[in-house]
């Protein structure tokens, strides 16, 4: 089973491919697609949406868990975030592949059985889980790989 992990964002957003295999998972790629802040609106959501496809054409993932945005105050951000999502939910149309929602609440919960566990727990978990050395750079792609970890095992199976 391949879990394409998702951490939306405008500016950044974090994507991992995790193998799930009777219940070990491997990470077969991550990363942090950013965007060109010199660009257009539009041309920056293409980026997104280019980058992003050819991860799906490559690795053909079987689900796609994507982390809910739960609030912010930052209207716009709310918005460039709607947006992003809609370019996730569009392609993941396209290729008839499902999508789980889930929110930080639950990937904290499924990797540390604790939904308000600090940032570095759930970091540590992570590494354990995939034997890393390194956490990712950003953020956004360590979400990605939380995201595609706490993907539910019933969807994976």
């Amino acid at each position: 089973m391949i879990i394409l992990g998702i951490d939306p964002g405008f500016e950044r957003m974090g994507c991992a491919v995790l193998e799930r295999n009777k219940g070990k998972e491997k990470l077969l790629f991550s990363s942090c697609i950013i965007t060109n802040r010199k660009n257009t609106y539009e041309k920056r959501l293409l980026e997104l949406a280019n980058s992003l496809k050819k991860i799906i054409l490559k690795y053909k993932p079987d689900v796609i868990s994507v982390e809910k945005i739960f609030f912010t105050s930052n209207q716009k951000t709310v918005m460039q975030i709607a947006e992003v999502r809609g370019v996730i939910f569009y392609l993941a149309a396209q290729k008839k592949i499902p999508v789980k929602e889930i929110t930080p609440l639950q990937i904290k919960y499924s990797l540390t059985g604790y939904g308000r566990a600090e940032k570095t727990q759930v970091e540590k978990m992570v590494k354990n889980i995939l034997n890393l050395k390194e956490s990712p750079k950003y953020d956004d792609e360590f979400d990605a790989i939380a995201a595609a970890i706490a993907c539910p095992k019933e969807l994976t199976l």
